[in-house]
């Protein structure tokens, strides 16, 4: 049984410059808003055509708001200067506003688990820093220090405190995620109590303070399915803005399969696949698999092989 590679993970993709140094600039902000490319986003959903973000200049939308317009980075094109030297210059700078306090009077509303999969790179890099930023800020408008109100600083990158002038940054939880194999290249899948019938992932959980990744994959695999696991092996990351993670899968080795068992608490009945029995339940109907975008989803294709667009294509679904 060979290693699995590491995995091409949707969410994971990136084409935008952060730009990091140009948070600080207020004024600069101001000026570059005016023909900036601008993403809105209100409650968990951006503005859409069909598939795809929408975008819109910022004067459009009126002044730059520095509390609910966030800098996502910039676009940069190559440019020859008199010398015939090559330098960089910046093309495109970009930016979400965030409603919080007042509507986004559009029914063209779509959520990034519906259309994740029909991204761009460069459109998926900005929607989940978008997203990831205007969750953060929904969630923490005070300060953890004192209690007192915050504002939104550096492009919306920072959040200080207006009393005892602290300074907050933006909250990423990490996760882990593990594909789980037996010695004849089985994968073991769970399926927690809040899911649906048939609704069956990969294994994961929330990396404790002091905790490794290593010792957090050792951890929630003995707590949830009961078995030891070896060869633990990397195959990739990305985030998962929902609200706030960063997921780092992993694949592992049992050594004792046959001692699995759901922990009946959080997970309800576990399963051992083959690629056969997989395919067959696909058939019949007995397996849901979560969607493409998720990390889950993008591990057990890769574990499947080639004909897992083919042969997996059935019933998905993130619950």
């Amino acid at each position: 049984m060979t290693s699995q590679k590491p995995i091409k993970l949707p969410l994971s993709m990136a084409e935008v410059d952060r730009a990091a140094h140009l948070r600080l600039d207020e004024g600069y902000l101001k000026d570059a808003w005016r023909n900036a490319q601008v993403l809105q986003f209100q409650d968990e959903k951006f503005l859409s055509n069909e598939n795809q973000l929408q975008f819109i200049e910022g004067k459009q939308l009126g002044d730059y708001q520095s509390q609910s317009d966030y800098f996502l980075g910039v676009d940069y094109v190559e440019s020859t200067s008199l010398n015939s030297s090559s330098e960089r210059k910046i093309s495109t700078h970009y930016f979400v506003r965030n409603y919080v306090n007042e509507e986004l009077s559009v029914e063209n509303l779509r959520t990034l688990r519906e259309i994740g999969s029909f991204l761009s790179p460069r459109d998926i890099g900005l929607s989940v820093h978008a997203q990831g930023l205007a969750n953060w800020h929904k969630k923490h408008p005070r300060c953890s220090q004192c209690g007192a109100a915050t504002t939104v600083i550096s492009g919306g990158s920072v959040r200080k405190c207006l009393i005892d002038e602290s300074e907050h940054y933006p909250r990423t939880d990490s996760a882990i995620t593990v594909l789980v194999k037996d010695d004849q290249d089985r994968i073991l899948l769970g399926r927690q109590k809040v899911w649906p019938k048939n609704r069956f992932s990969t294994f994961a959980g929330f990396v404790e303070p002091g905790e490794s990744f290593e010792h957090c994959v050792v951890r929630e695999v003995a707590e949830e399915a009961g078995i030891n696991l070896s060869k633990i092996n990397y195959l990739g990351s990305q985030p998962w803005p929902f609200p706030s993670s960063l997921m780092i899968a992993f694949e592992a080795v049992t050594d004792n399969p046959t001692a699995a068992r759901p922990d009946g608490d959080e997970i309800e009945e576990i399963r051992w696949f083959s690629r056969a029995e997989m395919k067959q339940a696909i058939i019949d109907a007995t397996l849901i698999l979560p969607l493409d975008i998720s990390v889950a989803r993008q591990m057990i294709n890769g574990w499947y092989g080639d004909d897992a667009a083919k042969d997996l294509k059935g019933a998905e679904s993130w619950r």
